[in-house]
């Protein structure tokens, strides 16, 4: 099918009458990307703020990471893990190196990695805890859309539809030390948490909170969980964002831009809660050659091209460009997040419409609800594209402010 032939398709009708309403879409359909740039059926250009939600680290298309599936799938596309797999084995290599020696499992999404962190968790508890099994996470966390992370997410509007959600999981505020310690009881077994928390609203926690997690879990033989889904892979300047607070956790658990847009998860644990034997957990598709070949061109590409460094310096400079629009626009204040993670509150529930402004202006962003505007691009933007994307913002914010609504 040629270009003029795809662009002919409706494919909003299409999608509209073969795909089930499970996402709420932009009027916007992607065909191709480039580095931090997307090209929509129209043939219009946009800067992408989104990158995948946090996936596309190195960009769209990187060539480290297009040589890597191209010459993986002509060797292997893919093997059960009745063999080993070379290119597993090198992933779980590379993750060892940066986790001080922590061992992998793969899986194919961040749900199913934090899934195998709750069997390991649910384990520890029958071998050293007298079989406690209760889960301690955080309000405003998000793990997940399967059963068991929905009961973990800390979010009611996750979990209201499917009551009832799974028992052994209960929720404590964000930040708030002494009520962690008052929840814990003899049922608990572990503690899962965000250090920067994501789908809540980039929200990241106090060093002395998470110093004290680590304490707590310590003193208690509780098993303490990172979940790096999105704030992981160098996107707070740091490989793992648990680095910044000067912890270790027990076990840690990827996804999202492991594979710099493949599909992968990983469930990372240390030598204290490494009691998984063969038969309590497996996967089909995970650790698949092709996506443990493009994740593996993704770290090598980040710890060459330093691009920890650059997250963390291009992270400070767009977040003096949100400052000075924070001053700019009264209906936008505290900016907030770690390295290229970032974020602002925006009154009069205004965050779907700014979004849909830069959109017309040729830049994405994300709003969490009605109030958050998220941004999560690329780890190797450059100074200039950060230039170009607060001028498209200050135009929709513009915009936005010439709105009744704005001025309400």
């Amino acid at each position: 099918m040629t270009t003029t032939e795809t662009n002919k398709r409706d494919w909003v009708a299409l999608e509209h009458k073969y795909y089930q309403g499970t996402f709420k879409r932009q009027p916007l359909t992607l065909v191709r990307g480039e580095g931090t740039r997307v090209w929509d059926s129209d043939g219009k250009v946009l800067l992408d703020f989104v990158a995948g939600i946090a996936v596309n680290v190195l960009g769209h298309c990187h060539p480290a990471i297009i040589k890597a599936v191209q010459e993986q799938v002509t060797q292997l596309v893919h093997v059960s893990n009745l063999y080993y797999n070379t290119r597993q084995i090198e992933l779980a290599e590379l993750l060892g190196i940066q986790s001080n020696g922590m061992r992998s499992f793969f899986s194919n999404s961040g749900a199913e990695a934090n899934e195998g962190a709750i069997k390991l968790a649910r384990k520890f508890g029958r071998m050293h805890k007298d079989g406690a099994f209760e889960i301690i996470s955080m309000e405003n966390s998000f793990h997940g859309r399967t059963l068991a992370t929905t009961a973990a997410t800390g979010q009611a509007y996750y979990q209201a539809t499917w009551v009832p959600i799974p028992d052994g999981f209960k929720q404590v505020p964000f930040n708030n030390l002494a009520a962690l310690k008052a929840a814990t009881s003899e049922k608990t077994v572990a503690i899962l948490l965000e250090a920067v928390q994501g789908e809540g609203g980039i929200w990241t926690a106090n060093k002395e909170y998470i110093q004290g997690v680590r304490q707590w879990c310590d003193e208690q033989n509780l098993v303490m969980i990172c979940d790096e889904v999105q704030a992981g892979m160098g996107r707070t300047g740091k490989f793992f964002s648990w680095e910044n607070f000067d912890v270790v956790p027990d076990v840690v658990t990827m996804a999202k831009g492991l594979a710099g847009g493949v599909p992968i998860g990983a469930m990372l644990t240390g030598p204290r809660t490494d009691i998984f034997t063969a038969g309590d957990h497996g996967t089909t598709f995970g650790g698949n050659p092709i996506a443990c070949a493009a994740g593996i061109a993704t770290i090598t590409t980040i710890l060459e091209e330093n691009l920890l460094e650059n997250a963390t310096k291009m992270g400070d400079y767009w977040h003096s460009k949100l400052e000075a629009f924070c001053e700019k626009y009264h209906f936008i204040d505290s900016p907030r997040g770690i390295g290229l993670m970032r974020a602002v509150n925006v009154q009069h529930d205004l965050a779907p419409t700014i979004v849909q402004q830069a959109l017309e202006h040729g830049l994405l962003l994300n709003n969490l609800g009605t109030s958050t505007l998220r941004m999560i691009p690329p780890l190797n933007l450059k100074a200039e594209e950060i230039d170009e994307a607060a001028e498209l913002l200050d135009r929709a914010l513009t915009d936005v402010a010439n709105m009744p609504i704005a001025n309400a």
